[in-house]
């Protein structure tokens, strides 16, 4: 039986079959905006077939989630499956996980909105303590929830997550850097990976225009520059409000403003690269800096400097449409634009 001989070998090598990664989706522009949350369901569908190590579900959010893969059965019903209900109970999905996990052959996955990632945490802490490989999928990643109102909009968790030692904690700007995203983390295998992702749609940056989203996996990493040398001003942003960031850039570029954009997905994977790339992608000479993330800024001090800005989210939010209560919040090109002209003034 070599093929059953194979993934045997597989499984306790801990190794996915060789190029699998082909196998990763892309996006193009032309297919029009989709949410980070639905992009990250596609990779799943596409990939779940091929890694039969990989497994797992939503704390019955799945819908939401995006993270029932149709083609694989459900383990309650069919041993075979590797669809999981784990049920409302996101605590008790983050011990689930951990004892998968601790096989050391499974590779396994839980889902469930952001904010309710506080009902894991202590199963999180100890996952990251004993840095075992799981991926922790969590959607509706701000404000932007909408209507369901400040109960469920996260607005410090993405802070609580990134202070975890081992937790790799992503939120990519769009479909493709999601699919990076997922690469990073089944290939991650010395702690878990949180996957940050939006409810509401974006758009597919043009990668023939900006850096390609293989960026992801350096944690951050240039986009565009408007001109050679070094830059006037940084805009650094990460997930859906990057989309925003693009836009300010382009128009400020426009104006002759020496503009570098920088997309970061990842405090801890940038962290983690040599300084010489650190420095390249934020120069230290350049201290007019603005940071853009809708949560709270704590943290992004680092980045920004003590010369930057931040334009964040120091409040619960409240019950409106998202993209009004992004715009309320001060989400909106034009305050982007605003910030980067008032710190040039000041320089």
């Amino acid at each position: 039986y070599p093929d059953m001989a194979r993934q045997w070998k597989e499984f306790h090598d801990r190794k996915w079959p060789d190029g699998w990664e082909k196998e990763l989706p892309t996006f193009e522009p032309e297919q029009g905006p989709i949410a980070t949350r639905s992009a990250s369901g596609k990779v799943l569908e596409r990939l779940s077939p091929k890694l039969s190590r990989l497994l797992g579900g939503s704390a019955d959010l799945a819908p939401s989630t995006k993270t029932f893969v149709k083609k694989l059965g459900v383990i309650k019903r069919d041993l075979c499956g590797r669809n999981i209900h784990f049920g409302v109970r996101e605590h008790a999905m983050g011990g689930i996980l951990n004892g998968i996990a601790l096989s050391q052959c499974l590779v396994p996955y839980g889902s469930t909105f952001l904010v309710f990632s506080d009902y894991m945490r202590p199963a999180i802490r100890l996952a990251a303590m004993m840095k075992l490989q799981i991926i922790y999928v969590f959607t509706h990643d701000s404000v932007a929830v909408g209507e369901d109102g400040p109960t469920h909009q996260p607005v410090e968790q993405l802070a609580a997550l990134r202070a975890i030692p081992n937790l790799v904690v992503m939120r990519p700007a769009d479909a493709n850097e999601t699919a990076f995203a997922w690469q990073f983390a089944l290939n991650h295998k010395n702690g878990p990976t949180a996957l940050i992702l939006s409810r509401q749609k974006l758009p597919i940056i043009d990668r023939s225009r900006f850096a390609s989203a293989a960026g992801v996996l350096r944690g951050a990493y240039i986009m565009s520059d408007a001109a050679p040398g070094t830059p006037e001003v940084l805009i650094i942003a990460s997930g859906s409000e990057v989309h925003l960031a693009v836009a300010a850039y382009e128009k400020l570029v426009h104006e002759g403003i020496a503009v570098r954009l920088v997309s970061m997905p990842s405090w801890k994977l940038f962290d983690a690269q040599e300084a010489h790339y650190r420095d390249h992608v934020l120069p230290p000479t350049v201290k007019a800096r603005l940071a853009i993330e809708a949560s709270v800024s704590m943290g992004w001090e680092r980045y920004a400097g003590s010369e930057g800005k931040v334009i964040s989210i120091e409040r619960f939010g409240a019950s409106a449409p998202g993209n009004i209560i992004l715009e309320k919040f001060g989400f909106t090109t034009s305050a982007i634009i605003s910030a980067v002209k008032d710190m040039l003034k000041k320089s």
